[in-house]
């Protein structure tokens, strides 16, 4: 791919977009073509077209999505169905039209049947129902999937998907009400620090499994696929590394420096039991993770302490 193609990386700002953007300037990709939400409304059909038959882009990035944590997509079922289902499609069909030679879909590890064997590997796609608690999100995303791979197959456009597992790093949402479970942990005993709370309340039992891999090595894993990889099949993207939640607590209660007591109430769903990727045909192909996870942690507290704190 040569450096001054264009490209289009949509959700540039979000925690994957920037990282994206950020991996593909420090390769010395010169032609990258950003739009905020005022500049482009990604909900217009019309509006996307337009951009698409006027940009031209050669490659297309798809990160824009609404993402959210247990709570909110437990919450708001409907919009992450809808509001991702609006973005994505506007963005592939718009990109097919425009005969656009590479478009890469960033789905989730979420599409897995929530009885999937673990570790989950890409064959157990569509072979049962995803965890309810975010089903809403994770049916958006298989969508998107299934569009990707039939225009591969009825229009012969290499438009493919990778499936992250769980993403956290540098500006990560640390909303309370919509964050994942990294950036509100890393929030709440911080505040709890500050205040001298003597506990922090964690949803579930603490012994559901989750896999967690930085942002920036997924921009290099999404850049490594877009410049070298173009089968149909998709890929998963992460470590083959899992922990629990209640270890990752105590991880990150060590690491803010909180002294008081965690508490974990199983009144709270924990969503699946165990969630981790296997990633050998990732590896087979090519790739494999850097960051360790410890180190980035600390990254991402010290971002926080420095932006939002």
């Amino acid at each position: 791919m040569d450096k001054t193609t264009k490209i289009f990386v949509a959700g540039h700002r979000g925690l994957v977009g920037s990282a994206i953007v950020r991996k593909l300037e420090k390769e010395g990709y010169t032609n990258l073509v950003l739009k905020t939400r005022q500049e482009l409304d990604l909900f217009d059909q019309k509006a996307v077209d337009a951009f698409f038959q006027s940009e031209k882009p050669e490659y297309v990035i798809d990160s824009a999505a609404k993402v959210g944590g247990i709570k909110a997509n437990m919450t708001h079922p409907a919009e992450f169905l809808y509001e991702n289902l609006q973005i994505q499609n506007n963005l592939i069909w718009s990109a097919k039209n425009a005969n656009v030679k590479k478009f890469l879909f960033l789905g989730s590890s979420c599409i897995y049947p929530r009885d999937a064997p673990q570790p989950m590997n890409e064959d157990s796609f569509s072979k049962g129902a995803p965890e309810v608690t975010n089903e809403g999100y994770a049916y958006a995303k298989i969508a998107g999937m299934k569009l990707c791979e039939y225009i591969y197959d009825e229009f012969g456009l290499n438009f493919t998907s990778c499936m992250p597992t769980n993403i956290y790093g540098e500006n990560d949402d640390f909303n309370p009400e919509t964050s994942h479970v990294i950036p509100s942990l890393i929030r709440r005993m911080h505040e709890a620090k500050v205040d001298n709370t003597p506990e922090v309340v964690i949803w579930g039992t603490g012994v559901s499994r989750r896999e967690f891999l930085h942002v920036d090595d997924l921009a290099d894993a999404v850049v490594w696929q877009l410049t070298q990889y173009t089968e149909k099949q998709f890929l998963n993207i992460g470590t083959g590394e899992d922990i629990s939640i209640k270890e990752l607590a105590f991880i990150i209660k060590e690491l803010v420096g909180y002294e008081g007591e965690l508490v974990f109430d199983a009144t709270k769903p924990d969503g699946m039991p165990k969630k981790l990727l296997d990633v050998t045909r990732l590896h087979n192909a090519g790739w494999k993770h850097s960051i360790k996870f410890e180190d980035g942690l600390k990254r991402t507290y010290d971002w926080y302490l420095a932006n939002i704190s």
